[in-house]
């Protein structure tokens, strides 16, 4: 174990582009490394850390934090830390200590194996050059992140996705009507945010009741994991340490807002949390008020006071009316949102700005003299004024309204933090249809009956049926097996999420499943099963937002057929007051109804008790029934005065939200990811086969050359990279460039040294048997902060230098890919002879081949730098420009994307050259014996039986 010293310079063997780093704190077994260059910090075991410790020999060139250079003379050793004495460029005696050293220094690693004998098989180094393209396509994917959800392919939710996550430190409002997919719109805001590493420490606050939903969603649909903290598990936490922080111990949180509110102490502990981003659902329940705020805002605002991110999600933003609207946009914004009368105010004249917005995106040729007039006040730009010389010309151009559509919503208030897509304006959902089954007979085997006569209708049909209690549904699930035999599926709050799950994928299953699954009331929580469109409840709620969310379980965008809804009740019943009350009073069967729990509050406010309390009266039941209908018209009337059409053109540009689905379902049908797991598995040993048109199974052997394959549980795991088939089997892992598994297999590759050295032997025509050539493979690196993301704005491609005895670069007339296809490996013993023997003229052609990339090197620094400032720069003006009309551009928001640019601007022009590979080729006359092309896998055991013998050469 080697002697760690705080202040010694070590690099990480895994990590490497993390830059130098500097030991800051040693101990027993931990020893903890800060990564200047990237802003990162890392903890290791003393036992095993992946550390190369930095030491350079005289004759090397170095560079100070300061920015001179050196040439080393000798190494001074004191005590552990080292100082490196020399001669600076311009002459003058200098000593540096290593802590002083530059934390951009890189170091060529494939070249010091190459001279070292570490040689790799020529298909490892095929491998690396394949994962090293990968990364750089990535790299410049536009709809990177967005790949990987096992969602549906929705505009208006790849939209907001889009424009939230593109945004510094976004904080949003998503209240997009129930069954458009606010939970999806966040998970992959949250997803690409996480994998672009913006964000790392994460929490997110849920009714109690919704912790497991979205503990489930987010693990199935985006492979992000989360920590639930509820009472037992902090008393856990607190009885091993009661100092301990647990919020602290999870970088990725979910948290009930009723446990948080009503525990000051966890609280606390959830406010030093120390977050990146704060997800609050529900957001409605925060109640506010310019006289007094409950204890759950006043929570959530502090929260949001210390967190750069916000996203609030509610299905009813105005439910508490205007001013529990303005609340959560407080939330988002209190300096933009800091007086409540200021915004009713300016909200009045949203209204008329949103009318001329639905003037110029409706059908009509011409403006009123009323709407230019309104037009001319809100844009009052002179760079405009062609248009309104075409527009007061009496005709608007298809053109015209776009531009001035675009202005509009730019220009608009609540535009930039509230989205709001609504199933008026957005299409794809099913009809509904109500099927009424009155009973003749009570009882349960009454009901039992009815349900195996309309089983055997329905068939082949499925139909997914939910009750209230677990108990009804484990003992219909008996009695259908007893009667007829029917293995239904279950699903319900007693099962753990595992059986829950092989439950839904039982009834999933086209071929060998079953046509019934019976759910508790559980079932109308977060789950997809739009394959069925029969919907069976054998009981009612009472309460008209849990009715349609059990409705929503089918009725969602993509259902290709009618949902129709079967309810069986007994005449004068509380089932039947129940159905009438929703049918005929709300229309909530056919219809959504989004007033549905404001009628039912003011109902009972105004007979003075509980509804199901009425159902024993039915004398009264018409009158209600006109009651009913009477106030769900007034709310709905409400409703629609209140929309805002400019932030539902805002919400959802129709032709940019097509093209992202267009680009992602591009990169779905693109086969690469599959052809490259295969090589990777392959190559390392793991297990893959054939599981069924459009899967496989992938699965850890006993010849695996890792311990473990990252992303890869140890049972194995069913892939397809068929978005349909990932929707329809929820058991299938949906693989795509975004998975955690081709995620973890470009890491295992890139990070290690494998492949990033090879001897190869070649015949070609233009060249003569005994010549050497050279190829290097290089890139430009940026080792900056992670969350600049400074990779996007680099060269997209590899530089290559192909290297011959004379120092020329001939890679223009050497292709990377027929040199791969027609190099054959050399035995590793064999490699090592020819490159000692030809020791100096290899030395040479790797110093010119490092030489001709880094002569390349500036002009590619101008490039990113330029790239960078033409987009993040007109983006800073269009900002810029757009604050003086429109408040809610936050000063912070410019100051933080001007700092992005100068801190970007500084780390392109630091970007270094970077040696990736190196293939030194031998060209010979035939293919000599010993010399053969071979797969990767096998390549590591054929060595190690070789290893001895060629020791034994050497010697």
């Amino acid at each position: 174990m080697p002697d760690y010293v705080v202040g010694q310079r070590w690099i990480s063997d895994t990590e490497p582009d993390l830059g130098l780093g500097h030991i800051q704190h040693v101990e027993a077994r931990r020893v903890t490394i800060n990564f200047e260059a990237s802003g990162q910090t890392r903890l290791y075991a003393t036992g095993s850390a992946p550390l190369t410790r930095v030491r350079f020999n005289a004759g090397d060139r170095i560079q100070s934090q300061h920015g001179w250079h050196m040439t080393v003379d000798r190494v001074e050793d004191s005590e552990g830390l080292l100082t490196y004495v020399g001669e600076r460029d311009d002459g003058t005696a200098a000593a540096l200590p290593e802590a002083e050293l530059a934390h951009h220094i890189h170091f060529n690693q494939p070249k010091e194996r190459l001279f070292a004998g570490q040689i790799d098989s020529d298909s490892w180094f095929r491998l690396r050059l394949e994962a090293l393209r990968h990364q750089q396509d990535l790299a410049r994917l536009p709809v990177r992140g967005l790949l990987g959800g096992r969602v549906d392919l929705i505009p208006h939710q790849l939209y907001i996705a889009d424009e939230v996550s593109q945004r510094r430190a976004p904080r949003v409002l998503l209240a997009d009507e129930v069954g458009l997919g606010k939970t999806i719109e966040a998970g992959l805001i949250l997803h690409r945010l996480l994998l672009s590493e913006r964000v790392g420490r994460v929490l997110v606050i849920v009714p109690d009741a919704l912790l497991y939903q979205w503990l489930v969603e987010m693990l199935r649909r985006f492979n992000v994991r989360f920590a639930i903290l509820d009472e037992e598990r902090v008393a856990a936490w607190q009885e091993a340490d009661p100092e301990a922080n647990p919020f602290l111990e999870e970088p990725h949180v979910l948290c009930g807002l009723e446990f948080l509110t009503q525990h000051r102490a966890v609280a606390a502990r959830a406010l030093a949390g120390e977050w990146d981003m704060l997800i609050v659902d529900e957001a409605h329940h925060l109640q506010w008020s310019p006289e007094a705020a409950s204890p759950a805002y006043n929570l959530v605002e502090a929260l949001a006071m210390r967190t750069p991110s916000l996203l609030l999600l509610t299905a009813t933003p105005e439910q508490l009316g205007r001013a529990g609207h303005f609340a959560r946009l407080r939330l988002l914004d209190a300096q933009r949102f800091h007086d409540f009368d200021a915004f009713l105010e300016e909200e009045a004249g949203y209204l008329d700005t949103a009318a001329v917005a639905t003037a110029l995106g409706g059908d009509a040729v011409r403006l009123s003299a009323e709407e230019m007039a309104l037009l001319r006040d809100r844009l009052p730009d002179d760079d405009i004024q062609p248009l309104w010389q075409r527009l007061e010309r009496g005709t608007v151009e298809p053109e015209d309204r776009e531009r001035l559509l675009d202005l509009l919503i730019d220009r608009h208030g609540t535009g930039r933090v509230l989205f709001r897509n609504t199933r008026a304006a957005v299409q794809g959902f099913p009809a509904r249809c109500l099927v009424a089954h009155g009973l003749t007979e009570d009882g349960a085997d009454a009901r039992l009956a009815w349900l195996v006569q309309q089983l055997k209708d329905l068939a082949p049909e499925r139909a997914l049926l939910i009750c209230q209690q677990a108990q009804t549904a484990i003992g219909l699930a008996a009695s259908l097996r007893e009667t007829i035999g029917l293995h239904a599926a279950l699903f319900h709050e007693q099962m753990s999420i595992v059986e829950r799950d092989r439950a839904a994928a039982y009834f999933a299953d086209e071929e060998s499943g079953t046509p019934l699954l019976i759910c508790s009331e559980i079932g109308s929580e977060g789950r997809n099963f739009q394959f069925a469109h029969h919907l069976i409840l054998f009981d009612l709620p009472q309460n008209p937002d849990l009715l349609e969310q059990r409705i929503g379980r089918l009725d969602r965008i993509g259902q290709q057929h009618t949902v129709h809804i079967h309810v069986p009740y007994l005449e004068d019943s509380h089932e039947a007051f129940w159905l009438r009350w929703y049918h005929e009073g709300l229309d909530a069967f056919e219809h959504t109804c989004p007033v549905g729990t404001t009628v039912l509050n003011a109902l009972e406010e105004a007979y003075g008790q509980p509804l199901t309390d009425l159902a024993t009266d039915p004398s009264g039941m018409d009158a209600m029934i006109d009651r009913t209908r009477e106030l769900r018209l007034t709310q709905l009337a409400l409703l629609e005065q209140g929309r805002d059409r400019l932030l539902e053109l805002n919400s959802c540009r129709p032709q940019r939200a097509h093209a992202l689905c267009e680009s992602v379902a591009a990169a779905d049908a693109d086969p690469g990811v599959r052809h490259f797991m295969e090589r990777v598995f392959d190559g390392y040993g793991v297990h893959f086969e054939d599981h069924s048109p459009g899967c496989w199974i992938a699965q850890p052997s006993d010849h695996m050359y890792i311990t473990q394959f990252p992303g890869l549980p140890e049972e194995g795991s069913t892939l397809t990279t068929s978005r349909e088939m990932a929707l329809r089997r929820e058991d299938i892992q949906f693989l795509s460039w975004d998975h955690p598994l081709v995620r973890g297999a470009l890491d295992l590759i890139l990070h290690s040294r494998e492949g990033n050295v090879t001897v190869a032997a070649m015949q070609l025509a233009s060249r003569s048997a005994g010549q050497v050539l050279v190829e290097g493979l290089f890139k430009l690196d940026c080792p900056a902060d992670l969350q600049l993301q400074a990779q996007r704005y680099l060269p997209p491609d590899l530089l290559r230098v192909v290297v011959d005895a004379d120092g020329c670069d001939c890679a223009v007339d050497i292709d990377a890919d027929a040199v791969s296809e027609a190099a054959v490996g050399v035995p590793l013993h064999l490699a090592r002879d020819l490159v000692e023997a030809q020791y100096e003229t290899i030395r040479q052609q790797v110093a010119a081949a490092e030489a001709l990339a880094e002569a390349q090197a500036p002009q590619l620094r101008e490039q990113s730098v330029a790239q960078m400032e033409a987009e993040l720069g007109a983006e800073f003006n269009r900002l810029a420009a757009l604050a003086k009309v429109n408040p809610s551009i936050r000063e912070d928001e410019l100051e933080a994307l001007q700092k992005e640019i100068d801190e970007l601007r500084e780390a392109l022009s630091q970007s270094r050259v970077q040696m990736e590979a190196v293939r030194v080729l031998f060209y010979a006359l035939r293919k000599r014996k010993g010399l053969k092309r071979g797969s990767t896998k096998g390549t590591k055991e054929h060595e190690g039986k070789k290893k001895g013998k060629c020791e034994e050469r050497i010697r």
